[in-house]
């Protein structure tokens, strides 16, 4: 029977220090669970019929 030599452990990650030193990456919530930011739903919709290509008629 082979033994394995002992793998080295790793230290715990540091949450804190990794968030002070990268910041936030991933935000608590979400743009879609967040309420409008001065941005009504009329202008994302005029918005979108302004990229409409011309061939798919007004």
């Amino acid at each position: 029977m082979s033994e394995q030599p002992d793998t080295p452990k790793k230290p715990p990650v540091d949450k804190k220090r990794l968030a002070h030193i990268f910041g936030d990456v991933f935000p608590e919530t979400t743009s879609d669970e967040r309420g409008p930011e001065g941005s009504s739903r009329s202008s994302d919709d005029d918005w979108l019929r302004s990229q409409r290509p011309p061939h798919h008629g007004g």
